[in-house]
């Protein structure tokens, strides 16, 4: 099972933007697809983006799509959530989770769908 690693959170400007980066161990990593949730306080973990075990296919949330971009290098066993025009209610904890599975489309924005999770990176976005 491969096990994540996220970095990259930290406290911006509205209208600011910053990089996530998910770190996975193991050497199957290019076999997984990759997905971003967050989660913010008092509310339910949410899905982000996601992004094929090729790195071809991206997909978002009505959310942030338009200011975030998914990415990935499977050289490097990492995958990259880069977030642009930040907005307040974008603050919460941001985690990256891992599939082997496809399920569909369905099960995409679905916490349930996903085997391997990160310990999740702080982003605050001050007014």
């Amino acid at each position: 099972q491969v096990q994540l690693v996220e970095s990259g959170g930290g406290l911006v400007q509205a209208g600011g933007s910053l990089r996530l980066s998910c770190a996975a161990s193991g050497r199957s990593f290019s076999r997984y697809n990759m997905a971003w949730f967050r989660q913010a306080p008092g509310k339910e973990r949410e899905f982000a983006a996601w992004i094929s075990s090729s790195g071809t296919i991206p997909s978002y949330s009505d959310s942030v799509n338009g200011r975030f971009a998914i990415s990935r290098d499977n050289a490097k066993n990492t995958v990259y959530l880069q977030m642009n025009s930040l907005k307040p209610e974008d603050t919460a904890v941001y985690y990256c989770a891992a599939t082997q599975t496809w399920r569909g489309w369905a099960y995409v924005p679905q916490s349930g769908s996903y085997d391997a999770w990160g310990q999740g990176t702080q982003v605050t976005v001050s007014s």
